[in-house]
């Protein structure tokens, strides 16, 4: 019979090659998935907890090694807003007189001058996370949110020592005070402050990664935030005028340096309005710079 032969070993008989079928092989890809592709937001979400030991480990590394080739090394953290504040004194409280009226300018202006830098640094460093570790990016996968949040964990671990800088400050310099209980309030405004500034960092994160020239405006944009932000003066000289007092109220920093002062300078407890101020922004931010920060997750490290 035609396509039939008989095999000579066994003498069964065989397809011919041009006989014999074969059967397709189906392959389930639906758990596949595009290397580089974004996961859904939960998930991504879930990935970052993931590396959570990775991002400790990097910022706690980079707080060793910072400022090494530095003689004074790590001691430049406390230096600089302490001359910085040095240097607002002078012009602004000797020269200016900004200070009149002011119940101990000096631990007014050193609250708001350390505060203040420990936002801009964490705001401008994870601004340019993506930027400066484009080739991390390219040579390795992980979720890239990792690197801010990194950023400004490594800020508020090397702040640390600035904070309690600050706090002995105000208990030594004169006019000297006394703190009370209400000083550990200090704690959830700084944690709502280190909140707010990984949100920013995250939306400046994706901005900077796409136009570098934002990183040329950013320091400008922060000196004006700075003189927005009673950072040397009192928000009182406003009082006739409630459109600005206003706006100053409404400016998450502001409140910061508010609840600070009233519980380190004043032994008063804040009121719950600059807590909801500063929870809508340090929350508002994180919610809004997550998710616009992962929207773009397959672009960072290209070009």
């Amino acid at each position: 019979m035609a396509g039939i032969k008989a095999d000579p070993q066994s003498g069964s008989q065989t397809d011919s090659p041009s006989e014999v079928q074969v059967k397709p092989l189906s392959v389930d890809v639906r758990g596949l998935q595009r290397v580089g592709a974004r996961p859904g937001f939960v998930d991504y979400v879930v990935q970052v907890w993931n590396y959570r030991e990775f991002i400790f480990y990097d910022a706690k590394s980079r707080v060793q090694s910072g400022n090494r080739r530095d003689r004074l090394g790590s001691i430049w953290l406390i230096l600089n807003p302490v001359l910085n504040g040095l240097t607002y004194f002078l012009i602004f409280g000797l020269l200016l007189g900004t200070g009149g009226g002011i119940e101990n300018f000096i631990g007014y202006l050193v609250i708001g001058i350390f505060l203040f830098q420990y936002s801009s640094r964490a705001i401008t460093n994870g601004g340019r996370s993506i930027q400066q570790n484009r080739a991390v990016i390219q040579a390795f996968s992980f979720p890239r949110a990792t690197l801010p949040i990194a950023v400004n964990l490594r800020e508020l671990l090397a702040n640390i020592p600035v904070f309690i800088v600050m706090v002995l400050i105000v208990l030594v310099i004169p006019p000297t005070e006394e703190i009370s209980w209400l000083g550990l309030l200090i704690i959830p405004a700084l944690l709502l402050q280190s909140i707010f500034n990984l949100g920013v960092g995250l939306i400046l994160a994706r901005v900077i990664s796409k136009v570098n020239d934002v990183v040329h405006l950013l320091s400008f944009a922060l000196r004006a935030w700075m003189y927005a932000s009673a950072v040397f003066y009192s928000y009182e000289r406003f009082i006739d005028q409630p459109v600005l007092l206003e706006i100053i109220q409404l400016n998450p920093l502001f409140n910061v340096l508010d609840i600070v002062r009233d519980v380190l300078l004043y032994n008063t407890v804040p009121d719950w309005q600059s807590w909801a101020v500063l929870s809508c922004w340090a929350l508002g931010a994180l919610a809004i710079g997550s998710v616009y920060f992962w929207r773009a997750e397959e672009t960072y490290g290209r070009g």
